[in-house]
């Protein structure tokens, strides 16, 4: 009776081994080679330096700008604000007083035609992305502060609308951290 616990019970040892070290230990390894090889930039975060090498952000992570020179991003849920470590919306229903309450003060503070995704914040509330419409929209001010040209900027922002994954999955966006780093390249080029 011992030998055939032991004869059954050793094929599912030396199974349960030789998975745990494949899946374990082999596979992700073999998918992070690959990853470093054939897409470097994605595997590493799709970080972005600027001109003097310094780290800017990620192209995949929304972020806070400061002043009205800079174009913003949606409304953040995750922690004090864009960050990744409490990446989650705020759970507020439709007739949540906090919800209505930070958005009526944001569409005062914007106006009443602001876009949605300007007083929304996303489900991750780590969104790098803003609609076309709300990047437009920011064009006004982010060209007084500047003292550039509203049609430069307008330009500008055109450039960066990114148009859907393979023309079909997905609306037209901008990446505000992409816009705001043009923005700036743009005024140190004059």
């Amino acid at each position: 009776m011992r030998s055939d616990l032991l004869s059954g019970l050793r094929p599912s040892i030396l199974l349960t081994l030789l998975f745990a070290a494949l899946l374990g230990i082999v596979y992700p390894l073999v998918l992070t080679g690959a990853g470093q090889l054939l897409f470097p930039a994605q595997a590493n975060g799709s970080l972005v330096r600027d001109a003097a090498g310094k780290l800017r952000g990620s192209m995949l992570l929304g972020q806070s700008f400061a002043g009205a020179r800079y174009f913003q991003g949606r409304p953040s849920a995750a922690g004090n604000g864009y960050d990744p470590l409490a990446s989650s919306g705020s759970n507020f229903g439709p007739a949540s007083k906090k919800l209505i309450d930070r958005v009526t003060a944001d569409q005062k503070r914007l106006g009443a035609d602001a876009p949605a995704d300007l007083l929304l914040a996303s489900g991750s509330g780590l969104d790098p992305e803003i609609s076309p419409a709300a990047a437009r929209f920011q064009v006004a001010r982010v060209a007084k502060a500047r003292g550039i040209a509203p049609d430069r900027v307008a330009a500008l922002v055109d450039a960066n609308v990114q148009g859907p994954l393979l023309g079909l999955i997905g609306e037209p966006r901008v990446n505000v951290l992409a816009l705001n780093l043009a923005l700036d390249g743009q005024a140190s080029a004059r």
